[in-house]
């Protein structure tokens, strides 16, 4: 595979550039002869009933009984779950295609994954590949959401190898860019990709996720969205032949051992002229900065990769990881990089300080404890996949867990292990909470677990009684009062739990909450974000409740399951759009916002009122002021 683009340097002589350039746009129509591909999309391997392997193996078959077929490209979501076993089954399927393939993960592998996208790039090399064929580039990149649920996203690493990559690219020469999401609002940063792609000879840009096929237009560059390989309602599953022309590419469905269709649809080859195009996608609005104006970040640190997780704040620093593997401090008062450290995996760990250590979790198996004021590593441990969950700790004990279906008490001291609970059937992703001596957390297997935070003894496991592992309660962070514990997991229900014995007192779904809640401080009320732009609050109480109020706080559609968090009598949360919210509980009204940037915010670090710490999926760390 070639996985960097093909760069000629140019003497630095300005008439012999641009007969260079000239030359090479002539090269580039002449090397343009027709062939074909294949786009395959949606595969989902891990499906429940095993059929999406059976329809895998009949495209490859039938792929391979063709002999003039040039590559395939693979546009996301190859499993259903991702898993390592998932994709190692993928992987195995594939490689006996008979030519060579370009993959790319899609929400599936990213959103749900035990490893955080680490097995993907571990199992098939990349998650973003580049090669020229005939005269054309052809670009792909990865998209999430990773870990937490949002909206999709080109990684901000992904971005930024994108501009490296563009930069080296001439002018002229034809692009075909691949995502699994297509490049419209589905995607948060969709404009970043394409007004880059706007100042190329982007020709064409395919995509996944949809499980049609289906003619796009991106801002006036062509796209085409293949369907999915499974056959769904009918015998066969399916996939695109794609005939590259000088003048055109065409679209035809393949149903696999049956028949060919007719052609689709076909894009004509041409150069551009964006500028002209008047159909521009509406641009996020930055308004709310001015209506709240007593609101100003005293910094903003952009991180070159997504920052999937709440920092940790020491009295002089602030310290969080990215998707790079890279543990950052920055000083809290500048914002200023004071150290890093690189681990080998992605960071999704919330890190948790104590005292003189930071300790959090990699997508590289290790939990890693290091000294917070000096980024020196004091002792890592090895566990048996990768580490999501985030830390807590209390007095000498971190309690985390990880996917290798472990939960584990740790000494913080020397990082021995206390005690190793592993009745696990799924990762852990989220943040423990430790309450009234028992440990409380959820897994991706359907199941909230409450273990003795002594030795470790399971106590009680609850389910929601929904046995598909997507609506497990495993992305929220359980809180708790008076006996009672309150976790909201993606059936949009609130349930209120029996702390001793684990069953179930009351479930309520009147305000369709999605993961996210918090608790008052006076423990009297518990918070969630609807889907529908409201805020509603709860009464604590063993008995059954119903909504004590709701707030229409104005940010639209919102499903991340980032926590609400009150503190000094004003609650703090951010939502999907890069917006940080604070509101008055006890007037029911929105006292300020502010938009970061247009990605998911992550739980707010809130040191008092007027200082709050947020970090945003797109890798931004900002320190927000209030005068």
């Amino acid at each position: 595979m070639f996985d960097g683009p093909f760069v000629t340097n140019f003497p630095p002589m300005k008439k012999l550039i641009t007969l260079l350039v000239l030359f090479n746009a002539f090269l580039l129509q002449a090397q343009t002869k027709s062939f074909r591909f294949i786009h395959i999309s949606d595969t989902h391997i891990g499906s429940p009933n095993g059929a999406a392997e059976e329809d895998l193996r009949r495209t490859v078959r039938d792929i391979n009984e063709m002999n003039d077929v040039a590559f395939v490209i693979i546009t996301g979501d190859i499993t259903e779950l991702g898993t390592d076993r998932q994709l190692q089954v993928a992987k195995q399927i594939l490689d006996s295609l008979a030519v060579k393939y370009y993959i790319i993960p899609g929400n599936h592998d990213a959103g749900w994954s035990e490893s955080g996208g680490v097995s993907f790039i571990r199992t098939f090399g990349y998650d973003k590949f580049t090669f020229d064929y005939n005269g054309i580039r052809f670009i792909g990149c990865a998209s999430g959401p990773y870990v937490r649920m949002s909206d999709g996203h080109i990684p901000r690493d992904a971005i930024v190898w994108l501009d490296s990559l563009l930069e080296k690219t001439p002018k002229d020469q034809p692009i075909i860019f691949c995502n699994h999401y297509p490049l419209d609002n589905g995607l948060d940063n969709w404009y970043e990709v394409i007004d880059r792609l706007k100042k190329q000879n982007t020709i064409l840009a395919i995509c996944g996720h949809g499980h049609t096929n289906r003619r796009l237009d991106f801002e006036g560059i062509p796209g085409v969205m293949g369907r999915s390989n499974l056959r769904a309602r009918a015998n066969v599953g399916g996939y695109n032949i794609v005939e590259v022309r000088s003048d055109s590419i065409i679209y035809t469905e393949r149903r696999p051992g049956v028949e060919t269709l007719a052609s689709w649809t076909a894009v004509k080859v041409e150069r551009h002229n964006f500028a002209a195009y008047t159909g521009k996608i509406e641009r996020p609005s930055y308004t709310i900065n001015q209506q709240y104006a007593q609101v100003q970040p005293a910094w903003t640190y952009a991180s070159d990769a997504n920052v999937i997780s709440t920092p940790a704040v020491t009295k002089d620093l602030v310290i969080f990881g990215n998707q790079n593997g890279e543990i950052v401090a920055l000083t809290l008062k500048e914002g200023k990089k004071k150290w890093s450290y690189k681990t080998g995996g992605s960071i999704f760990s919330s890190p948790a300080v104590s005292g003189d250590r930071v300790v959090l979790g990699s997508g590289d198996g290790y939990v890693y404890c290091l000294n917070a004021k000096s980024g020196i590593v004091i002792w890592k441990i090895k566990t048996g996949a990768a580490v999501l969950g985030s830390p807590v700790i209390r007095r000498d004990t971190v309690f985390i867990g990880g996917s290798d279906h472990h939960f584990m008490a740790l000494n913080l001291r020397s990082g021995s292990v206390y005690w190793k609970f592993n009745g696990l059937e799924g990762p852990v992703v989220s943040t423990p909470l430790i309450y009234s001596g028992m440990v409380i957390f959820g897994a991706w297997d359907k199941y909230l677990y409450a273990l003795d935070q002594q030795d470790g003894n399971l106590l009680w496991k609850w389910s929601n009684g929904n046995p598909v592992i997507n609506y497990s309660p495993a992305s929220c962070i359980p809180v708790a009062h008076k006996g009672v514990v309150y976790v909201v997991a993606p059936d949009r229900t609130l349930s209120a739990i029996d702390a001793v014995t684990g069953a179930t007192l009351w479930r309520n779904n009147e305000a369709r909450v999605r993961e996210s809640i918090g608790i008052s401080e006076d423990g009297k009320y518990v918070y969630g974000k609807t889907m529908q732009d409201t805020i509603v609050a709860f009464a604590t109480s063993r008995s059954a409740q119903r909504p004590a109020w709701f707030l229409n706080a104005g940010f639209g559609y919102e499903h991340v399951p980032s926590m609400l968090i009150e503190k000094e009598g004003q609650v703090f949360f951010g939502t999907r759009n890069g917006v940080v919210y604070s509101i008055d509980p006890a007037q029911q009204k929105v006292i300020w916002a502010h938009k970061i940037d247009n990605s998911m915010v992550n739980t707010v670090r809130v040191l008092d009122k007027k200082r709050i710490i947020a970090s945003t999926m797109d890798g931004k760390v900002s320190l927000l002021t209030v005068k």
